[in-house]
C-alpha cells in the first residue's frame, strides 16, 4: 500500500520531471502552435493545457518515453478541439486537419519537427518584437521562449506577480492588436530585428550578473537562461557575429560569478577575486564563440567588442597582467561605435588603469553634469575610486557616500558605506 508520505514524493518528483521537459520543449510546442493559430496568446494557452493534462494523466501512466512529443500531440489536438469549436474557424480546422493528419501515425511527430527550428526562431523575433516596451519583451521572452513561470520571472525581477503576469498580458494583446506577423525577418530587417532580440538576452543577463536591487549581488539564474537563451540564438542565425558576439560576453562574464561573491554573499571586485575561481569551461567557450564573431571578417559589433575587453580580463593570470592599453583602446572603439556616458565611464577606469588615476579622473570630471548619468551611482563610484588612489581621502569617502544612496541593491550599499568608512579612518592619520 503507498503511503501519503510516499504519494507526497512522487507527486513531488512528478512536478520536477514536469517543470524540467516543460523548460526544455515549450518554446517548440508553443511556436509550432503559434504557426498554425497565428495567435501567440492562444498557442501559450493551448500549451498550459496541455501542461496541466501531463500533469493529471502522467501520475496514473507515467511519463511517456518521449515527453516533449506527448505534450506537442495533446496541444495540438487542444489546438483542433479549439478552432471546431469556433463557428467562425470552420475553415481553418479543415487546414489543420490536413496539416496535422492523423497523430497516432508514428511518423507525425517527426514531420513536426521538420519545422521546429524555424518555428523557435520565429517565436524570438515575436516576443521581442518592437512594438512591444523594453520591460514586456523581457518578461514575454523568458516566459514563451525560456519557459519560466510568472512567479519565477517576477521574483527574478523583484516585481509584484500580479505586475508581471498583467505585463505579459498587455504584451499578448500588443502583438494581437497591431497583427504582427508570426515569421521570420529577412534582410535588411532581420538585421534591424536582431538588435531586439540581443538587447533583451543583454538585460536579463546583466540584472543577473550584477542586480539592479535587493539582497543579492549575483543571480546566477538569470545568467543561465540568457546564455540558454543565446546559444539557441546562435545555433538558429550561425551567419550573425553579433549573436556570437554576445554570447562570448555573457560566457566570460559568467566564468566569474563563483568569484564575484564573498563567503556570506559580500560582492568581490574584479581585482580581489581568486581567479582560480573562475570557470574556465566558460573562458574557452566564450573565447571560442568570439573567434566565430571575428572569423566573418565584418568589423567587430558592440558586443563583440565587448567580449574583446572581457577576453583581456579573461587572459590574464593576475589583474596586474591585465593589458589595459588595449582594454582602453577597445573602449575607445566602443564608444566611437555606440557613443554612451556609460561606455565614456568605463572607459575612463580603463584609461586611469593604463594611465594613472589623474587621467581617469579627468574623464570622469567631463561626465559630472551629464543628465544621463544623474542619480547613475556607478558615476560617483568611479570618482570615489580615483579619489581615493590620488589620496584625497575626504573627498572619496563623501563620494562613497553618495553612492550609496544612489544603489538599491543592499549588498553594493553595504560594501560602499565599508569604504566610505575607511577612507574617514584614514583622513588625518
Amino acid at each position: 500500500m503507498t503511503t501519503p508520505a510516499a504519494r507526497t514524493a512522487s507527486t513531488a518528483d512528478l512536478h520536477r520531471v514536469v517543470d524540467a521537459v516543460w523548460r526544455m520543449e515549450s518554446a517548440r510546442i508553443v511556436g509550432a502552435l503559434a504557426r498554425v493559430t497565428g495567435d501567440v496568446g492562444l498557442a501559450e494557452d493551448l500549451a498550459q493545457d496541455a501542461l496541466l493534462a501531463a500533469l493529471e494523466q502522467w501520475r496514473d501512466t507515467g511519463v511517456p518515453a518521449k515527453p516533449g512529443a506527448w505534450l506537442m500531440a495533446t496541444a495540438k489536438h487542444r489546438a483542433i478541439d479549439t478552432f471546431r469549436r469556433a463557428e467562425n474557424l470552420r475553415r481553418k480546422t479543415q487546414e489543420l486537419g490536413r496539416e496535422l493528419g492523423d497523430a497516432e501515425e508514428p511518423d507525425w511527430a517527426a514531420a513536426l519537427d521538420e519545422e521546429v527550428e524555424d518555428d523557435v526562431l520565429r517565436l524570438v523575433f515575436t516576443a521581442c518584437h518592437p512594438v512591444l516596451s523594453r520591460d514586456a519583451r523581457v518578461a514575454l521572452t523568458l516566459r514563451l521562449v525560456g519557459g519560466l513561470t510568472t512567479d519565477e520571472i517576477a521574483r527574478a525581477f523583484l516585481v509584484p506577480e500580479k505586475t508581471l503576469a498583467q505585463r505579459i498580458v498587455r504584451a499578448k494583446r500588443t502583438l494581437a492588436a497591431a497583427h504582427v506577423p508570426f515569421e521570420t525577418p529577412a534582410g535588411e530587417e532581420l538585421a534591424a530585428r536582431i538588435g531586439s532580440v540581443l538587447e533583451v538576452l543583454y538585460l536579463v543577463f546583466n540584472e543577473g550578473y550584477s542586480a539592479t536591487a535587493g539582497e543579492d549581488w549575483v543571480r546566477p539564474s538569470l545568467c543561465q537562461e540568457a546564455m540558454r537563451l543565446g546559444r539557441i540564438l546562435a545555433g538558429l542565425v550561425p551567419d550573425e557575429p553579433e549573436v556570437h558576439g554576445l554570447v562570448a560576453l555573457m560566457e566570460i562574464q559568467a566564468s566569474r560569478l563563483a568569484a564575484r561573491v564573498g563567503r556570506d554573499g559580500e560582492p568581490v571586485l574584479l581585482a580581489d577575486q581568486d581567479r582560480a575561481r573562475w570557470d574556465h569551461v566558460l573562458v574557452r567557450r566564450g573565447l571560442a564563440a568570439l573567434e566565430r564573431a571575428e572569423s566573418t571578417g565584418t568589423a567587430l559589433g558592440p558586443y563583440a567588442l565587448q567580449a574583446s575587453i572581457a577576453a583581456c580580463h579573461a587572459r590574464a593570470a593576475t589583474f596586474d597582467d591585465t593589458d589595459w592599453v588595449r582594454i582602453a583602446a577597445l573602449y575607445e572603439a566602443l564608444a566611437a561605435l555606440t557613443p554612451s556616458p556609460v561606455v565614456e565611464l568605463n572607459r575612463a577606469v580603463a584609461v586611469s588603469r593604463a594611465y594613472g588615476p589623474d587621467a581617469g579622473l579627468a574623464l570622469v570630471d567631463r561626465l559630472a553634469d551629464v543628465p544621463a548619468l544623474r542619480g547613475y551611482h556607478h558615476l560617483p563610484t568611479v570618482r570615489a575610486d580615483l579619489l581615493e588612489q590620488l589620496g584625497r581621502r575626504e573627498e572619496a569617502r563623501a563620494q562613497f557616500e553618495a553612492a550609496a544612496l544612489l544603489t538599491r541593491n543592499e549588498r553594493e550599499r553595504a560594501v560602499l558605506l565599508d569604504r566610505a568608512a575607511a577612507c574617514g579612518r584614514g583622513v588625518g592619520e
